[in-house]
């Protein structure tokens, strides 16, 4: 957000570090998951673009590294596309080990078994976070059971926590995934569904000076607007401060909800938007589906023969698609 912006409406800081914001399904959410951890189990946390799991992630790992039950490890690696079951195991080796130099072998049987003394010697349970694991293969993900056997094999207990878009889930229902998908414990975060108003206070007082009131920035009517078109903490901080840059510029305050409605995107609710939401981008559609890029592009502009449509809408239905 433009400085001057800010400065006009007396904000303290932009919306996107306002920090953690907590309702009761947050709550029983972090509950459950911590559960699952102690129990050593494989996990999958879902939601949809911009929902809050990397900030949960976040807030769960700094839990669990204040209470020193539990070791805590994360994958850091980004094109989680092209990750194997190595790259995980490397990441355990650098959180794992007291040396600053980590030396990982290169032989496998060496570095597994190294890796059971490595958890003998923590003496903890570990719990391995990676995050965006909708992009982890087929292979890489039937690989994690193989790798929470050995770390027990080795008298040790390893929890992995997977977040990632609904695809993940989805992907995890599959038939080909049985080996995996009936051993993990799906939880889907829901952000702020039903609390939007209640986010949308709660941000502009935390991101204000304390002395200014919520409705001399917004009316009623746009607080309103904004809380029925939008689902995700990412979009209400996207829009919001598209509003108020759009009232600034209108010299507008408080914003009106004929602003808001000015900067709302038309297309939020389109079928594209919404399944790149849920981690289906063209490529994943082309593959899934068997279908063809065009043939996906012709759906999403309604201009797909109505037979071959139908045909994609069943199988997308079948898989789980929100369509």
């Amino acid at each position: 957000m433009r400085v001057e912006v800010m400065q006009h409406f007396r904000l303290t800081m932009p919306f996107n570090q306002a920090g953690y914001y907590e309702t009761g399904h947050h709550k029983e959410l972090m509950k459950d998951i911590r559960g699952a951890i102690t129990e050593g189990r494989l996990i999958a946390v879902c939601g949809v673009i911009g929902s809050g799991k990397t900030v949960l992630l976040r807030r769960l790992q700094q839990v669990l590294e204040d209470e020193k039950k539990v070791t805590v490890s994360k994958s850091l690696a980004i094109e989680k596309h092209s990750i194997k079951l190595a790259t995980l195991i490397a990441a355990l080796f650098y959180d794992l080990s007291p040396d600053k130099q980590v030396q990982i072998p290169k032989q496998g049987e060496r570095r597994e078994r190294q890796l059971q003394e490595l958890v003998k010697k923590g003496k903890r349970p570990i719990v391995l976070f990676v995050d965006e694991a909708h992009d982890l293969n087929g292979h890489t993900l039937t690989g994690l059971k193989r790798l929470m056997e050995l770390v027990e094999d080795g008298d040790g207990r390893l929890s992995v926590v997977l977040a990632g878009h609904p695809k993940l889930r989805n992907d995890l229902r599959r038939p080909t995934m049985e080996e995996i998908g009936y051993r993990t414990d799906v939880f889907s975060l829901d952000g702020i569904a039903g609390a939007q108003r209640e986010y949308i206070y709660w941000l502009l007082g935390a991101c204000t000076e304390s002395q200014v009131e919520v409705d001399s920035i917004l009316t009623e009517e746009a607080i309103d607007l904004l809380a029925t078109k939008l689902r995700t903490p990412l979009q209400v901080q996207l829009h919001l401060t598209l509003a108020l840059e759009a009232g600034y510029q209108a010299g507008e305050q408080p914003v009106s909800a004929e602003v808001v409605e000015s900067v709302l995107s038309r297309q939020i609710d389109d079928l594209e938007p919404t399944l790149t939401r849920h981690g289906y981008r063209l490529k994943d559609l082309v593959e899934q589906f068997d279908a063809k890029p065009a043939e996906i592009k012709a759906l999403f502009n309604n201009a797909l023969d109505p037979a071959r449509a139908t045909e994609l809408r069943e199988k997308m239905l079948r898989a789980g698609l929100p369509i």
